[in-house]
């Protein structure tokens, strides 16, 4: 097993605060009662379709799912997980990208989770990195769980897919409020299109000077809580969780940088959702040479 590391932002009051909410939540009462009321929404699927410059030769485009924020545990209804990797599985992906928070509370919550993860196909890989939940859990244990099922985890570092699309770069930077993260490590080597997977937009202030082509992240849930015509009531702290709360932007100092930002598929925290409802994003990514 892959050694545990303590999160930066892992104090006292908040493992004291994790254990009393694990303890008060007991063995998933919570989502069960916010299920059966209705309060789990149904899973949306935001679909898009993107055009970068690319190699001369013509390319079929390349099937991404992304998804993040599971939350597996007491707040997070299993039935509500399992519906999720079924859209993902649906979608028939050419590649799975994952951002995060896979549990909430206890690192044990990944085992269930980790099983369905590994059983969506999705030929070009899967790739994965660990949210602030994680951290403060056992990363060691999760990281574990999900690379014996075949989705790698990326910590500050890049891989390239296969042909015909080893013109695209993975970039996984670790977790940017808990974690260390490392943007000059991790788009090191890495030339041509260049997908950044991120657990939060705080991580757009460790690569805004960097070129990339987008960057996907969750955290936020869309603030989970909102308004009519989903405006948050509360957001996580960071001035780019403020910024991007959720849904698709284009940034850079040229604006021809893209980031989307899901609501994720979990509950954090509440067991319900108001005007937030979850999603999985459904993006396919073109080349056109001279674009």
């Amino acid at each position: 097993m892959l050694p545990h590391r303590r999160a930066n932002d892992y104090t006292p009051l908040l493992h004291v605060t994790e254990s009393l909410l694990d303890r008060l939540s007991g063995k998933g009462w919570m989502a069960a009662i916010a299920d059966r009321l209705g309060w789990q929404d149904q899973l949306r699927i935001d679909r898009c379709a993107l055009t970068f410059p690319g190699p001369e030769h013509s390319l079929a485009p390349l099937r991404i799912a992304f998804a993040s924020d599971f939350h597996a545990g007491p707040t997070t209804h299993a039935r509500t997980l399992a519906q999720a990797c079924q859209v993902l599985a649906d979608l028939q992906p050419d590649l799975l990208l994952l951002g995060g928070d896979f549990v909430s509370y206890r690192a044990r919550h990944i085992e269930a989770l980790a099983q369905q993860l590994g059983a969506i196909p999705a030929p070009y890989g899967r790739y994965a990195v660990l949210g602030n939940h994680d951290l403060w859990a056992d990363d060691g244990l999760i990281v574990d769980q999900l690379q014996a099922v075949g989705v790698r985890v990326l910590v500050n570092e890049n891989v390239q897919l296969p042909a015909p699309y080893d013109h695209v770069w993975i970039c996984g930077l670790d977790e940017p409020t808990s974690g260390r993260p490392d943007a000059e490590a991790m788009f090191r080597g890495a030339g041509g299109c260049r997908i950044v997977l991120m657990h939060s937009p705080q991580g757009v202030a460790h690569i805004e000077e960097y070129a990339f082509d987008l960057a996907v992240c969750g955290h936020t849930h869309g603030g989970q809580i909102c308004l009519p015509g989903g405006h948050p009531i509360v957001l996580p702290h960071g001035r780019y969780n403020r910024r991007y709360p959720s849904g698709h932007f284009q940034i850079g100092r040229q604006s021809q940088q893209r980031l989307i930002v899901s609501r994720g598929v979990g509950y954090g925290g509440l067991p319900v959702r108001l005007f937030a409802p979850p999603d999985v994003l459904s993006c396919e990514l073109s080349w056109r040479h001279g674009v």
